[in-house]
């Protein structure tokens, strides 16, 4: 039973130390909201006022204590402890002259440059980091908004933990850029509010939903294909019927053959069908020069038969001649 006892009292004793590791101090109390000035050239803020190496950088604060970088959503905490592989190349990037508490190995080292964090934690940390300290200043990004919301709580105002996410989420409409920072502030905010990721990213810039037709109803290029299929033309009244037209021409005029049908074709789908063309040339007046001609041939045989006929009675009377011809010759 004293063994029991013992051992159920080593664990209530390591739980609750591990605890108070949890909520330990860093060494930075800051009662207030701090007030934070900008790094000329550099998206980061520092906190002149403070007798502590604190930061500012893309929606999160930052923290250099005892040779450990701690970040933090809100100004006077809980900090969180980040390894030097996460640490945004940003914040590793500020000149040592900001450093309001600058550590022993610092000196010597130029204050207008950033520290030499390969030369203090080594080349495995420098052979992943290759560059860091080499960047295009002329397009070094913008400085996220600062959360001045929170000046309004201080003190005994101070919200506990569980209460900073949902401020943090109905007061400051801003999404870390930097991957790094969105995934330290994603991490912390799914751990500490019980919060999904997603939810903690409803501060970034709302996407455009733009509405889509469905693909069958997006507008495709007219398609210039000889074998494609003619569309229907629309009905339309049917041209007048030819027996019309054959009874309006006069007698004796050919019969005017009608013309088959055309197919309708793509553009007589869309233009007014048009008359078809024999119709034209059923109401022209057919010309009677083949009757005249015939009245001609017949005038012309009726004189013939009368120049025959006198000619035949001129015989009978004697020699064909006129009465009295043959007695005045003789």
């Amino acid at each position: 039973m004293r063994h029991l006892v013992a051992a159920f009292a080593l664990a209530l004793g390591t739980i609750t130390s591990s605890i108070a590791q949890v909520n330990v101090s860093i060494g930075i109390n800051v009662p207030v909201y701090p007030q934070l000035v900008r790094v000329p050239g550099y998206p980061v803020y520092y906190a002149p006022q403070l007798d502590s190496n604190y930061f500012f950088y893309d929606g999160m604060y930052w923290a250099y204590v005892d040779d450990n970088w701690y970040a933090s959503t809100w100004y006077n905490g809980p900090w969180e402890l980040v390894a030097p592989d996460f640490v945004p190349l940003f914040i590793l990037r500020v000149p040592v002259r900001y450093y309001r508490r600058a550590p022993v190995y610092f000196r010597g080292w130029r204050s207008d440059a950033p520290p030499r964090w390969g030369d203090h934690w080594g080349n495995t940390w420098y052979a992943r980091h290759r560059g860091w300290d080499s960047w295009n200043r002329s397009a070094v990004p913008a400085p996220a908004p600062l959360p001045v919301y929170q000046r309004q709580y201080s003190g005994n105002q101070y919200p506990r933990t569980e209460q900073q996410v949902v401020l943090q989420t109905r007061n400051y409409r801003y999404s870390p850029r930097d991957a790094a920072v969105r995934r330290q502030y994603e991490t912390r905010q799914a751990a500490v509010g019980g919060t999904p990721p997603t939810t903690a990213r409803t501060t970034s810039p709302p996407s455009q939903n733009v509405a889509r037709p469905p693909a069958a109803m997006q507008s495709r290029p007219p398609r210039n294909d000889a074998h494609a299929q003619p569309v229907p033309a629309p009905t339309s009244r049917p041209p007048q019927s030819q027996s019309r037209d054959m009874s309006a021409s006069p007698a004796g005029a050919p019969p005017v053959r009608p013309q088959a049908a055309r197919p309708p074709s793509t553009q007589q789908s869309v233009a007014p069908a048009r008359p078809p063309q024999h119709v034209e040339r059923a109401t022209r007046p057919p010309t009677n020069e083949p009757r005249g001609n015939a009245g001609n041939v017949e005038q012309r045989g009726n004189g013939v038969n009368n120049v025959q006929r006198e000619q035949h009675g001129n015989d009978q009377h004697g020699h064909g001649g006129p009465p009295g011809q043959e007695k005045k010759n003789d």
